[in-house]
């Protein structure tokens, strides 16, 4: 009796593992709902690109007073912070108003240092975009990619699967200096040696006009100053940068593992 007891349990219970297993197997739970598997078990390519993809992307920036504000607006006011906005990122602001990628500004740190103290020391972000030139429109212009090329092999080595986009100067006007043109067209060329996508405000004419006279878009995006945005024209250089972020597919950058 004992011995037919125990061989009927045993074979009840190879039966329910036999459904557990089963149900396991297309999805489902022996108590309802689905069945969450880990990314580990997904494997490569699966649950982990998932999860990545999920969670919003981590951009960082580096920049001058474009970036991080010249004091009105403050930096979760300009361009950067508004494009993030925009694409749904989690983003960290980082530059000195007055810097460049060889000009200190007010004795301030270049932008080499600033990485250095400001982003460089973070876990490593989807991407990095490096706006600058401005301010360093009085160097000469290979002097401004030597230092820009620094910078962007420091990250690279830093952060091997971080996207690295570098963005030319943004000029107050739709007649930029000789000089802003010259680090333009230096920082363009570096970017398509090392492979870097290039973001170019100028040759793609963000900003026509002069706030002065009243002509072009000028007179709503930049201050009487001819330099700096307005807090509707940082809404502005957002949406053109966004715009190139989505034709070169960096919309919502995950980091290569």
């Amino acid at each position: 009796m004992t011995s037919r007891r125990a061989r009927r349990g045993a074979a009840t219970l190879v039966l329910c593992l036999s459904l557990v297993a089963a149900l396991a197997a297309t999805g489902c739970s022996p108590i309802g709902g689905p069945v969450h598997r880990s990314a580990a078990a997904d494997g490569p390519g699966q649950g982990g690109e998932r999860e990545s993809r999920d969670a919003p992307s981590v951009v960082m920036f580096l920049g001058d007073s474009y970036t991080v504000g010249d004091g009105r607006p403050q930096p979760e006011a300009t361009y950067a912070s508004a494009t993030a906005r925009l694409l749904g990122w989690q983003v960290i602001v980082g530059g000195r108003s007055g810097t460049g990628f060889v000009v200190r500004g007010g004795g301030q740190q270049a932008f080499l240092a600033l990485f250095e103290s400001q982003l460089g020391w973070r876990p490593a972000p989807d991407m990095l975009i490096v706006s600058g030139g401005h301010n360093d429109f009085r160097v000469a212009a290979p002097q401004v990619a030597a230092a820009a090329h620094v910078i962007l092999e420091r990250a690279r080595q830093r952060w091997p699967g971080t996207h690295i986009v570098l963005m030319g100067p943004i000029w107050g006007t739709g007649t930029p200096s000789r000089g802003a043109t010259a680090v333009r067209d230096a920082l363009k060329n570096l970017a398509g040696q090392l492979g870097v996508p290039f973001v170019d405000p100028i040759g793609e004419q963000w900003i026509t006009g002069d706030s002065l006279t009243g002509v072009g878009n000028a007179r709503r995006y930049i201050k009487r100053d001819r330099i700096h945005p307005t807090p509707e024209g940082h809404r502005y250089l957002a949406t053109r940068l966004a715009g190139d972020l989505q034709r070169m597919g960096l919309a919502q950058p995950v980091r290569k593992k």
